[in-house]
């Protein structure tokens, strides 16, 4: 097996973000988060991984700051697991993953999760990149500025 390299030290912002959150358990675990999930039981349940890699899923996700854990709402001896701001930030990602999914791994009308607006139940609206004058952007409309070399 090939030992995970940091790329905490990287240039790139995205390599950073998934040196945090680059694999699937912890991009599920947060999806479950945000689902409503909060024990560990809830977790394994409704994930179905292992109880050992859930364990150090949450033990990273929890040093790395994205999650924090805090006594159970309902007064027991239990904790659970809460997102952090620095974890709340991760919806829009969350919601992008979605509608690609959504967009490019379903055939037209095939059952799926939906996300809707929690007053009312509407769908919620398409995520797009805006220009700060509010012009709507494609990929091919931005560039990035690399760093110079050292």
């Amino acid at each position: 097996m090939v030992k995970r390299v940091s790329l905490w030290d990287a240039g790139c912002p995205v390599a950073r973000a998934l040196d945090v959150i680059g694999d699937w358990w912890s991009l599920l675990i947060i999806r479950d988060a945000f689902d409503g999930a909060r024990r560990f039981g809830e977790f394994q349940t409704g994930l179905g991984v292992a109880k050992g890699v859930l364990a150090a899923r949450l033990r990273d996700l929890t040093a790395k700051g994205v999650l924090e854990t805090a006594p159970a709402s309902d007064g027991s001896a239990y904790r659970e697991y809460v997102l952090t701001e620095k974890g709340r930030g991760l919806f829009l990602v969350i919601v992008a993953l979605r509608q690609w999914g959504e967009d490019h791994l379903y055939p037209p009308d095939a059952p799926r999760s939906s996300l809707v607006e929690a007053d009312g139940g509407a769908p919620v609206a398409r995520l797009e990149l805006r220009a700060r004058d509010g012009r709507r952007l494609e990929w091919s409309d931005t560039r990035v500025t690399r760093l110079a070399p050292d």
